[in-house]
């Protein structure tokens, strides 16, 4: 039926309730899980140790889509990424990052985004819709399923949207992908990224999981972060640096500040002295992270001597700043540019076949 909702919208406890609903035992909600996420069941009638009026009933209660591979690109260094179509033709990006030891997945929350960052090409397409949990989760079933037998280790919620813009449906997410019996991915390698929605911040630090943090800074005063990021309006730099403090006070966690480095922009003496009279005193890194130009956005990346001088500025008064290696940059890997291309391609398309048909 259409109306189904997806069996993966359901938690473990939630998955738990409904079998005891049912009649079943707790314990089928494990076997459920593990069909699900461990060997990557597509069908109900394919979990051969759950009953089969299970099997039935689930089958008429719930449905289980997984998103379909529009397009597949991997990079020289590795990276691969992956354009996914929903049912109603909605697209998202999700990468994979390899490196030595680990496999990161950067995942998105949202269909677009409607923060409209100057420098990130999520949004240039527009706002479309939410993404459910089962569709967060399902971008990573769907790779560790294609990258088999190199697994996801680590996740980062950083790609096409803003987590906390879609609060519920991200937190379910994080549970099932954090479940035992789910992916089993531990919530120390799962980092949530936010473009510093502060009473979001100041719940996801009572929320009582070991969960990461990142925030997206960019800029360490009001003027140059509110020409980026209009967000910077509503949450100004001061108000999210407090949000910060308060948070790594009730989780004892470090903080990570995502911290673009644009040429002229970002990356000048002026901005890095600045950057460390406002971290002061506040346990958290920096991660420096050199300008991926995109076509939407007119600026020129740093020179390797430009970041290298940022990154000792910091350092040398203590601040951890740590430089992240660009990644997939062949294949369009920011977030939200294939989505982007794609969707101008298809937008011309279908303009050329109305001129074509009009009389």
């Amino acid at each position: 039926m259409k109306d189904q909702p997806d069996i993966k919208n359901l938690t473990f406890e939630e998955c738990q309730a409904w079998c005891l609903r049912q009649g079943f035992p707790a314990y089928r909600a494990q076997q459920l899980f593990v069909w699900l996420y461990r060997k990557r069941a597509r069908d109900f009638a394919a979990m051969t140790d759950v009953p089969q009026e299970m099997q039935r009933r689930l089958a008429e209660t719930f449905s289980h889509a997984w998103p379909a591979v529009h397009t597949r690109s991997r990079a020289p260094d590795g990276t691969v990424k992956f354009l996914l179509e929903y049912g109603d033709g909605a697209f998202v990006e999700t990468v994979s990052i390899p490196a030595i030891g680990r496999v990161t997945q950067c995942v998105s929350t949202q269909v677009g985004c409607k923060f409209g960052c100057r420098f990130c090409a999520s949004g240039a397409a527009g706002f479309r819709r939410d993404l459910t949990a089962a569709e967060i989760v399902g971008q990573v079933l769907l790779v560790q399923e294609a990258l088999a037998p190199r697994q996801t280790t680590h996740l980062v919620i950083m790609g096409m949207g803003e987590p906390f813009d879609n609060y519920e449906a991200l937190l379910k997410a994080l549970k099932i992908v954090n479940c035992p019996w789910g992916l089993g991915i531990g919530a120390r390698r799962i980092t949530v990224s936010t473009v510093g929605l502060v009473p979001a911040i100041h719940r996801f630090a009572k929320e009582g999981r070991q969960f990461e943090l990142s925030i997206s800074l960019h800029a360490p005063d009001d003027e140059t972060r509110g020409g980026l990021m209009p967000i910077n309006r509503r949450y100004p730099v001061r108000e999210i640096i407090a949000a910060a403090r308060a948070y790594t006070a009730a989780t004892k966690r470090i903080i990570t500040f995502e911290y673009l480095l644009i040429h002229d922009v970002t990356d000048t003496p002026r901005q890095a002295q600045l950057l460390v009279e406002l971290l002061r005193g506040l346990d958290c890194k920096v991660n420096l992270i050199p300008l991926n130009p995109v076509g939407e956005f007119a600026a020129q990346a740093p020179t390797v001597t430009q970041v290298r001088r940022f990154a000792r500025a910091l350092r040398r008064q203590e601040i951890n700043a740590t430089i992240r290696k660009p990644r997939g940059r062949k294949i369009d890997a920011a977030c939200g540019q294939l989505r982007l291309r794609t969707e101008l391609t298809a937008k011309a398309l279908n303009a050329a076949k109305a001129q074509s048909f009009a009389p």
